[in-house]
């Protein structure tokens, strides 16, 4: 059974940066992509950044240039760090794992998805 778990949410002030983690188990983790998606309140979840099992990695536009995904394939950990935070950013962060190796930016490609962790920007 894969599991996923975020940590690193928590509140910031607007400008700051954070850095959120997703440990897996269940599967070998560096076969698939992994991904990174939010929900703000009231909104539809939202594609944040996919990096695929060789490590090249597409983004959101609202994160482009602010966001940084990463893996570390031994720790079974993906990453997501993140610049230039603002009150848009608010959201629930989820990590997910994909069906396949390459990236995606549709959320029906990952069957397997976190709980979520709480990112809160406050001006």
């Amino acid at each position: 059974q894969v599991q996923l778990e975020e940590s690193g949410g928590g509140s910031v002030q607007a400008g700051g940066s954070l850095r959120l983690s997703c440990v897996g188990s269940g599967r070998t983790f560096g076969n698939y992509a992994m991904g990174w998606f939010r929900q703000a309140p009231g909104k539809e979840r939202e594609f944040v950044a996919s990096i695929n099992s060789g490590g090249y990695a597409i983004y959101g536009d609202s994160v482009k240039g602010r966001g940084t995904i990463s893996r570390d394939d031994p720790q079974d950990t993906v990453y997501l760090q993140m610049e230039a935070l603002s009150p848009e950013d608010t959201a629930v962060y989820y990590c997910a794992a994909s069906k396949f190796s390459w990236w995606s930016q549709n959320a029906y490609d990952y069957p397997f998805w976190g709980q979520g962790t709480r990112v809160t920007v406050s001006s």
